[in-house]
């Protein structure tokens, strides 16, 4: 979701369900002026729906722009028969993880911390999360 399709989101629609989970924050005085702005901009939206959507809205902008980086192994062929290679960049582990503490959030937590400490998986060599994918040429 862009941030101008989130805009529209606060006009038109109720925020989604939340987790039970919760992130304490500190702004800087400029962001936090900012999302008082927000807030009166958009009255049916409280300060932390404002922050858990942005976040999110930040977060898949962040994934998105994660960088392609061409292994050796070719993972397929593309419709013109060029080879496809896997991705060695950041963007399967990201994945890897983010599937890691999804699950551990929804099974209620429960080893949320050691995910976070890093004892998650780390991405499979031939993660697909990135196919489609082409090195530049």
């Amino acid at each position: 979701m862009s941030f101008k399709e989130l805009l529209e989101s606060w006009r038109e629609t109720a925020a989604a369900p939340r987790t039970a989970s919760t992130f304490a924050v500190r702004l800087p005085l400029d962001e936090a002026a900012q999302l008082a702005a927000l807030a009166e901009m958009f009255p049916g939206r409280a300060p932390e729906q404002l922050i858990t959507e942005l976040l999110g809205a930040a977060l898949k902008e962040l994934a998105a722009t994660m960088p392609y980086v061409a292994g050796k192994r070719v993972i397929s062929t593309d419709e013109q028969g060029d080879p496809i290679y896997e991705d060695v960049g950041p963007t399967p582990r990201f994945m890897a993880l983010t599937r890691a503490h999804r699950r551990s959030l929804e099974a209620g937590g429960k080893g949320a911390a050691r995910a976070a400490r890093g004892a998650a998986p780390r991405a499979p060599k031939s993660a697909k999360s990135s196919a489609g994918r082409r090195p530049k040429r």
